[in-house]
């Protein structure tokens, strides 16, 4: 048996596909803590891992970050992307590192594996000369010799053009990410390292392990990646230990209809960005629109539904997703990935964070369009509706990277990686 030390930045996104590793570890028998915000003590302890709560570092709720990090307050799109940056995920590591050596006093661990916005766990691990690995649960960013940056949803280029674009625009990268560099030099600096003025993308990844959820094609099967870069598909909890999410009353009405989900996950849920839209563009079709408010219990909406919609706070995915024919969505990785496995096609509304490089890879693909703003019109969300029902390629494309999704063996593959690094860890040198 090995001690395994996993932490996730407390969004619900970011601690689900980390319980998902959590479990599997735990299910072999290993000593697993998880180290993240208190509110996810029970999805934690559902899997069988003890959480390590947020103690020094500020132990916030996502549905309010502004009341935290009240800079976030009237902030949308790339300036919400970078308070966020700096202020949520950047200034609050070096409290995370004194919470993680507070622990690694306690009871040290054999691995430390973190989702690449845990930056306290690369300080921590840097601070203690403790080697960690990440596990990327947004879409990779790694920024490699070709094609753009990640996050600005751009293909890369396959002409002469666009290949030049995307030289420029890596180019462009260290003076775009000045203020990050400079947030995470004050945070080396604050616990006791020398600040190398690195940018964010250098810093959170592994040298040694990168396990990546998602797959090749939607990393637009680019072969410039590291050898110590391992895709392990979608990290979904399989555990008999998770509550289940009880039906609504009205599942019944789902029988033998064409079923389509409209969410915008849990962050940024004003439904007046897609959800509204939506349910105008859906209204009236012979199909049961099933639409989430992203808050548990919340389950109605500020305005009038159309009659053929069910509302409801957080959907009972598992049950849910095997009857749907279509998902239109804000583009969550982790929703994503769940509903391509599934072989289910996307129309995707992305609009801030990493939605609009969610929507970029997916449409890639050929398994979803991307609608190419996060409030889009009700007449161009019909139009994208009636595009994905009624060509079956779409259909195919989801089939196809839900069947390789599948095949990279999920939490699974990376206990497997995992553990051979725990293995290693305690092996005599």
């Amino acid at each position: 048996m090995s001690s395994f030390l996993l932490t996730a930045m407390p969004f619900t996104g970011h601690v689900a596909p980390m319980t998902a590793i959590a479990g599997e570890l735990v299910r072999r028998g290993h000593d697993v803590r998880f180290y993240t915000g208190s509110r996810f003590r029970a999805r934690v302890e559902a899997v069988g891992a003890r959480l390590v709560p947020w103690r020094q570092a500020p132990d916030f709720d996502e549905t309010d970050l502004a009341a935290t990090f009240p800079r976030l307050i009237g902030k949308k799109g790339v300036r919400q992307l970078l308070v966020n940056m700096v202020d949520c995920f950047i200034r609050t590591a070096p409290a995370q590192v004194a919470d993680l050596v507070t622990e690694w006093h306690r009871d040290p661990w054999d691995a430390l594996a973190a989702d690449e916005t845990s930056v306290g766990a690369v300080l921590f691990s840097e601070t203690m000369h403790h080697p960690w690995s990440t596990v990327a649960v947004l879409p990779l960013n790694l920024l490699g010799p070709a094609g753009p940056p990640s996050g600005m949803g751009l293909r890369p280029g396959n002409t002469a053009v666009t290949r030049v674009r995307d030289a420029v625009l890596r180019g462009l990268v260290p003076a775009l990410s000045r203020p990050l560099v400079r947030a995470l030099d004050e945070a080396e600096h604050a616990v006791g390292l020398e600040a190398r003025g690195w940018s964010l993308d250098r810093l959170v990844f592994s040298p040694t392990l990168i396990l990546a959820s998602g797959a090749p094609a939607l990393d637009y099967d680019r072969a410039d990646r590291p050898e110590h870069v391992h895709f392990v598909g979608e990290l979904a909890t399989r555990t008999r230990a998770t509550p289940a999410v009880p039906l609504p009353s009205w599942w019944a009405d789902l029988d033998g209809r064409r079923v389509v989900l409209v969410t915008q996950g849990t962050l940024n849920t004003d439904p007046e960005d897609l959800v509204r839209p939506a349910l105008q563009a859906l209204d009236g079709r012979d199909m049961i629109v099933v639409a989430t408010t992203g808050v548990p219990g919340r389950d109605g909406l500020s305005f009038p539904v159309p009659a053929n919609t069910r509302v409801i706070g957080i959907a009972p995915f598992a049950d849910l997703l095997p009857r749907l024919d279509l998902a239109i969505t804000n583009g969550g990785w982790g929703g994503t990935l769940a509903t391509l496995a599934q072989g289910i096609p996307l129309v995707i509304a992305g609009g801030d964070l990493d939605k609009p490089e969610v929507a970029a890879r997916v449409a890639f693909t050929g398994a979803g369009v991307n609608l190419r703003t996060g409030t889009p019109s009700a007449g161009a969300v019909g139009a994208a509706v009636d595009r994905v029902l009624g060509e079956g390629g779409f259909r195919d494309s989801a089939t196809r990277v839900g069947s390789e999704l599948r095949a990279l063996g999920g939490a699974a593959h990376a206990a497997d990686l995992l553990e051979r690094t725990a293995r290693a860890s305690v092996s005599p040198s």
